[in-house]
């Protein structure tokens, strides 16, 4: 990061409802900027490079990987918004903190570097979470608490000087959406606690068809209880439905005849 050029754009990567809001916090703090809102990598590609010479970047809540031809260019450095604490890197980390069974979880934010979240940290805030959290809970109490990072970071977010580093390192195994497909396939020996921790986590298809089991060749998929499965009565245990069902073959009573036509003399 070279501080070459004068500071006065913010590219903003987050999605279209979350832009409007931290727009305003920044623009806030200083009115002077252009805050500049993207959220693909084409987005990103369609910047001219001598912008970026001019322009910090900010990530909140996105799972683009940034290039590192874009971090390189840019003047004023990438921080990036974390949705997990510096115990889960990586992608996913409030599913993994429920298959963990974690008493702690947090959000981050650091610096951004080709390597993805292995950048300097620089906050983080950590809060305990209660037995039973479901992942959507977990994901609300994180989404609240980055927002709380963001409004406390962005005056200096907005200053041209790197924000300071905290004598905080990331730890524990960088998670990745091929974990957590793995994790969604259930061996059928799978331990009843194995299983229960497998459907907190991974029991919503966020990601794939979700728990996917394979009995004798034939996959199967975990249905919640209370969920409407096609042709299938509500029950108050986990169901599990075929993926996949074969064509019914039409009986010689059922199918269709060929419609005859007559000619009619015009």
């Amino acid at each position: 990061m070279t501080m070459s050029s004068e500071f006065n754009t913010i590219i903003l990567l987050t999605g279209r409802i979350e832009a409007a809001a931290l727009s305003g916090v920044l623009g806030v703090r200083n009115p002077d900027l252009d805050i500049r809102h993207v959220e693909t990598r084409d987005d990103l590609d369609a910047i001219d490079r001598a912008e970026l010479a001019h322009a910090r970047l900010i990530a909140f809540m996105t799972d683009l990987i940034v290039p590192p031809s874009i971090l390189d260019a840019l003047g004023y450095g990438a921080y990036n918004f974390h949705p997990g604490p510096p115990t889960y890197p990586g992608w996913g980390p409030a599913h993994f903190a429920v298959y963990d069974r974690a008493e702690l979880f947090g959000v981050t934010a650091h610096e951004m570097i080709a390597r993805v979240d292995a950048g300097t940290i620089v906050d983080a805030i950590m809060f305990p979470i209660a037995p039973g959290t479901p992942v959507p809970g977990l994901e609300q109490m994180a989404f609240v608490a980055l927002a709380q990072m963001f409004s406390n970071l962005a005056p200096r977010l907005t200053r041209p000087e790197p924000l300071p580093a905290l004598p905080i390192e990331w730890h524990g195994p960088k998670r990745t959406q091929r974990q957590y497909r793995e994790l969604q396939n259930v061996p059928a020996a799978i331990a009843k606690d194995d299983l229960d921790r497998r459907v907190a986590a991974f029991g919503t298809a966020y990601l794939g068809d979700g728990l996917t089991i394979t009995l004798h060749g034939h996959q199967f998929r975990y249905v919640a209880p209370g969920t409407d499965p096609p042709a299938a009565a509500p029950t108050d245990t986990p169901q599990i439905i075929p993926l996949m069902r074969p064509a019914k073959r039409p009986s010689a009573r059922t199918a269709k005849r060929p419609v005859e036509r007559k000619a009619t003399a015009t």
